[in-house]
């Protein structure tokens, strides 16, 4: 931005100039680079230092009440007992399962007897009972109590229930997912202590496992006794029973015997064969003696007695005989008939020793049919035992069957019993300690120092990280090049912020502020340069809103042109709040409002004070309809051929439309932009408002300007501040 000093006469019009937006962005605030981060982090320092204090207040106090933890460590590896695991038939592992062992560690009953034997209810570590209560906490019951209607219970301080919660927070218990190695951690203020706990806990493990096992096998033999005794008793039952059947059935178990008993079947049924045979032949005799009547003839077709056979031999010689006397002799011949009738003789003795023997044939075979008879009987009754004995042989075989099954049960109970007795000579599990855990010399962590100096770190990267979020979602007016590309404005220059003691004063008194006069006679100048080098009759201070220190740029720029000897009509145009007459004092009655509406002429509401400013106050606010609808423009002419340059403080254009018509009446419009507060799209807006014919630029003066933050921008006007120019406006 481009300010020319004040001429030596201020009532002298100045040369014909315009200020020129283009020629007043050198450098543009977005070119960010390291040099413009480290001024971001010099103006926002304040928000920045006390972000950090507020994130390292609780910070402080938390790491102010950590106490020094120590950790102390415990490795070891469990197996089976080297003799369970070489009496195993199948080749398993002789690792125990480490999921199952580090339950075991984790278990209820080893926690409470670590906590009393190491005494945890005397130590404030892990007994809530024996804290002192802090305020949090006592603000946090305090809230509770407001909702809960039950009266809290203070803590019982030997409550185990509420130190093994303590306890389990400190332990760690867990096994490495590629090996069976389970490590044991304990963490506590007391160094002792976190060495004790893993070695303890390692002790008592062994105590509990041994005793669990023991109580294990003694319930398991006390059981395996039971059911030996039943199964004895069975066994001597079943045994009893085969025996008592063997006595009873008279059963021959013996093989010989069992032989003979056979032989005497096969000799039987041979002897059966031959009578058989035997009777074939009597009855075949017989039905060839019974089938002819000539017994010579029969006798001749079977065997027969000797005696038969001698008679047959003496039958048929006497016959040949006959025979060859027949060829001899006659058949009357005495020898051929006494041949004849020893033929005769014979024949009969023949028939007669053949009826005999057929005789003797059928008694002989009745008595084979007899004899065969009791054969089929002693087959019978032979074969009847046989298969008598058979079944017999097959229940018992049964019998002794079930005995031996059951012997066998009552045997395997007995290797169960001894191979309990065996397990229960062996210890529960054996353990591979790789590494006790032994006293922690250095306490876990970094220490406080290194924690603060880390907490302090983080608070100062988030209050920075803060800072660069809030400066860039920072919209606001800070500078003339975030307005330069707004069409129909005009930069009037930068106007430092007084100091609360400074804007206190009355507008009258004297205050030694240099570079504030300074700003102001370089808005006045402005407002020539954009008048065509002549101040203008009329000019409209206004803001976006309210706020934004109008009334002070306004009632200075009327001090300034006082002071160099031009009329002033400073009008108060503020219809709603106005404030101005609280600094003139003028005690009139009247004011604009009531001019407007008709009550007061021009010369009830002016006021002529004493530094040579005239002065029209705001008046009353009235809703009434104004009756002089032209009562601004006549104020105008009326300064006009006065000679005086009226100045009006008007409302703000985005609140009232009188704002609007002034500046449509004016020469000259001021917008006041607040800097850090107006934001780019207010200023944008309300110069679309303030558009006029007349009116077509807006000489746009940014107020309240802190200095120092502003030299610290990337800005083209920053250099307004810059270190040099302080040093020359400084009053020392």
């Amino acid at each position: 931005m481009t300010i020319s000093t004040v001429p030596p006469d201020r009532n002298l019009p100045i040369s014909q100039m315009r200020y020129d937006p283009r020629f007043q962005v050198e450098t543009k605030a977005d070119n960010f680079d390291l040099a413009a981060a480290f001024r971001l982090v010099r103006r926002r320092m304040i928000m920045i230092i006390a972000i950090t204090a507020l994130l390292m207040a609780p910070t402080v106090i938390i790491i102010s009440g950590l106490k020094p933890a120590y950790q102390a460590w415990a490795r070891l590896i469990i197996h089976q007992p080297l003799a369970t695991s070489l009496g195993a038939d199948d080749s398993h592992s002789d690792l125990l399962d480490a999921k199952s062992e580090t339950e075991r560690l984790l278990s209820r009953s080893i926690a409470e007897r670590v906590v009393h034997e190491l005494r945890f209810n005397v130590r404030p570590e892990f007994n809530p009972a024996l804290r002192e209560i802090s305020f949090i906490d006592r603000i946090r019951a305090m809230l509770r109590g407001l909702f809960d209607t039950e009266k809290p219970t203070s803590p019982v301080r030997d409550n185990i229930d509420a130190i093994i919660p303590e306890y389990f927070r400190a332990l760690g218990v867990w096994h490495e997912d590629k090996s069976d190695v389970i490590q044991i951690s304990f963490t506590s203020n007391d160094p002792e202590l976190a060495a004790a706990v893993p070695n303890r806990i390692i002790s008592i493990y062994l105590d509990e496992r041994k005793d669990s096992l023991g109580s294990r096998l003694d319930s398991a033999q006390k059981w395996i006794r039971q059911r030996i005794t039943e199964q004895q008793a069975r066994a001597d039952i079943a045994r009893d029973a085969a025996r008592n059947y063997q006595e009873s059935m008279d059963v021959v178990s013996k093989e010989d015997a069992q032989d003979e008993r056979i032989k005497s079947i096969i000799e039987v049924t041979g002897r059966e064969g031959k009578i058989e045979e035997s009777r074939l032949e009597v009855k075949a005799t017989i039905s060839t003696l019974e089938a002819t009547d000539n017994a010579s003839v029969a006798a001749e077709n079977i065997a027969v007695p000797d005696n038969i056979s001698t008679k047959q031999r003496d039958l048929r010689g006497q016959e040949q005989d006959l025979a060859r006397l027949l060829q001899t002799y006659d058949g009357n011949a005495e020898t051929v008939v006494d041949l004849r009738g020893k033929i005769q003789e014979s024949r009969a003795d023949l028939n007669l020793a053949t009826k005999q023997y057929l005789q003797t044939m059928r008694a002989k075979l009745a008595a084979l049919d007899h004899e065969a008879k009791s054969i089929q009987s002693i087959l019978a009754e032979a074969h009847e035992k046989r298969t008598r004995d058979a079944l017999v042989q097959s229940e018992l075989t049964r019998l002794q069957h079930i005995a031996d099954l059951e012997q066998t049960s009552l045997d395997k109970l007995e290797d169960q019993r001894r191979d309990l007795a065996a397990k229960a000579m062996l210890p529960g599990a054996e353990l591979e300690v790789l590494s006790p855990a032994s006293v922690p010399i250095a306490a876990q962590g970094r220490g406080r120092l290194f924690y603060l100096v880390g907490a302090l770190l983080a608070a100062i990267s988030g209050a920075v990280t803060a800072a660069f979020v809030i400066e860039m979602s920072d919209r606001t007016v800070r500078s003339f090049d975030q307005i330069a590309a707004m069409a129909r404005t005009i930069p009037a220059g930068l106007i430092p912020r007084l100091a609360r003691w400074e804007n206190s004063k009355t507008m009258f008194e004297h205050m030694p502020v240099p570079m504030f006069d300074e700003a102001i006679r370089t808005v006045v100048l402005s407002l020539k340069q954009s008048n065509g080098g002549k101040s203008p009759s009329s000019i409209v201070v206004t803001s976006a809103h309210s706020g934004e220190g109008k009334s002070l740029v306004a009632r200075s720029l009327a001090i300034e042109l006082a002071a160099a000897a031009i009329p002033v009509l400073l009008v108060d145009g503020d219809l709603r709040r106005g404030k101005l007459d609280s600094f003139f004092r003028s005690g009139l009655m009247y004011g604009l409002n009531e001019f407007l509406n008709g009550q007061a002429d021009l010369r009830d509401i002016v006021y002529r004070h004493p530094s040579g400013i005239d002065f029209i106050p705001s008046g009353r606010f009235s809703l009434q309809r104004r009756t002089r609808s032209n009562g601004l423009a006549e104020i105008i002419e009326m300064a006009g051929a006065a000679g005086q340059i009226v100045i009006f403080d008007s409302a703000p254009v985005l609140a009232s439309t009188d704002t609007v018509h002034l500046t449509a009446l004016a020469e000259r419009t001021l917008a006041v932009v607040r800097w850090g507060k107006t934001s780019r799209r207010a200023v944008e807006f309300s110069l679309q408002q303030m558009k006029s014919s007349r009116n077509s630029e807006t000489v746009v003066a940014i107020n309240n300007v802190n200095p120092k933050s502003h030299a610290l921008y990337n800005f083209s006007d920053s250099e307004l501040f810059s270190k040099s120019l302080m040093k020359y406006y400084s009053l020392k």
